[in-house]
């Protein structure tokens, strides 16, 4: 059986760490009889550029015609000022793409590995041995998507609107219950209830949902307040539930405890295919972005790139094996002291992309 994968390396440092993970994917297809189809299609900036829009109609084709999507990072200064504003790249072609391709569900693991404790914006006691944290944020409502959005006429004002439906609510639910029943059994929603009427409809849901769920211990926190526990004691959260835009900001706070955006990887996923419950098509990208303060240098980390290509093989290729050999193959290289410069202590020395690639697939084969 052939799995055929839509590449999109986007903009800034998304073309280098892309390619070196699509190496990474070739050698864990050979050494477990994989057989991969890549195909590369534009997005972002890129696209812009050469079609005069960041989402084309012929990538959107290819991602629905693929079992899943490897993305790099969009958008860069050069693109800020594009008008109208849907054009620009985050708006015109993560957003839209999300929506169009039904991924409601972005899981971001925020790992520590203990070998990084050091690179940590935390004090060694708050993090030794590592932390293990996955944030599940719902993806394609709320306030990014609600409507109406806008500016008044004039331009002195201007409106976004968040709106969320029992069904959406729900069905997250159920995704964030069921991986932590993988895990260690215990959920933290987070909401602002005390405030907003869609985290009162939010709690409410959640806690429907959790009745299916005996096995799972379940916490409701206030965001601000799940803000400053991440900081406080990290090692109380083991799968937080969250909505768009809270998921979007406490997910980036939780990658900075782990010590670099460079490291963590997500996977958004819509429903299971109805040929196989286990595997869901998806699409995989890190979670930091374009970097264009870096691109071209060969100094990218290619590891949150890497470790989302392990996702893809878990989630919809179903190739769990694959996967975790692409993990402790990460592990190892860390463990053997490769740092590139994100992750180095001062005055560590740091590898670039290239050596850092090839450290793992040493490790992989």
């Amino acid at each position: 059986m052939s799995f055929h994968i839509a590449v999109l390396a986007g903009d800034g440092i998304g073309p280098e760490i892309v390619h070196a993970t699509v190496e990474v994917m070739r050698a864990t297809a050979g050494r477990f009889g994989i057989d991969l189809r890549f195909q590369e299609a534009l997005i972002g900036g890129a696209a812009y550029d050469a079609t005069g829009h960041p989402l084309p109609a012929e990538t959107l084709a290819l991602c629905r015609q693929s079992d899943a999507v490897l993305l790099g990072a969009v958008g860069g200064p050069k693109w800020d000022q594009v008008q109208p504003p849907s054009l620009r790249p985050e708006a015109g072609a993560l957003l839209p793409l999300r929506k169009e391709l039904g991924l409601f569900a972005n899981l971001r693991p925020a790992r520590l590995f203990p070998t990084l404790s050091s690179a940590s914006s935390l004090r060694l006691d708050l993090i030794e041995g590592g932390l293990d944290i996955l944030v599940v944020r719902e993806l394609t409502g709320g306030i990014y998507f609600g409507q109406p959005k806008g500016r008044s006429p004039d331009g002195q004002s201007a409106v976004d609107t968040c709106v969320y439906t029992r069904a959406e609510i729900e069905r997250i639910a159920r995704v964030g219950f069921e991986a932590a029943r993988q895990r260690n059994r215990r959920l933290c929603s987070v909401d602002k209830a005390n405030v907003l009427e869609t985290s009162r409809l939010w709690r409410e849901v959640v806690t429907e949902v959790a009745q299916s769920y005996p096995d799972v211990e379940l916490s409701h926190m206030l965001v601000d307040n799940c803000a400053m526990q991440l900081v406080r004691n990290p090692r109380q959260f083991d799968v937080i539930l969250t909505e768009n835009m809270f998921g979007d900001i406490l997910s980036d706070e939780a990658a900075m405890l782990t010590g670099s955006l460079g490291m963590l990887p997500s996977a958004s996923l819509g429903t299971a295919r109805s040929t196989n419950e286990r595997t869901t098509f998806g699409l995989y990208e890190p979670v930091h972005g374009s970097a264009p303060d870096i691109a071209g240098q060969g100094i990218a980390n290619p590891i949150a790139t890497i470790l989302s290509a392990a996702l893809l093989f878990r989630y919809s290729l179903g190739q769990a094996q694959a996967a975790e050999a692409i993990e402790t193959a990460v592990a190892r290289v860390l463990e053997a002291g490769y740092r590139t410069a994100d992750i180095a202590a001062p005055g560590e020395p740091a590898i670039g992309t290239q050596d850092m690639t090839r450290a793992v697939l040493e490790r992989l084969l």
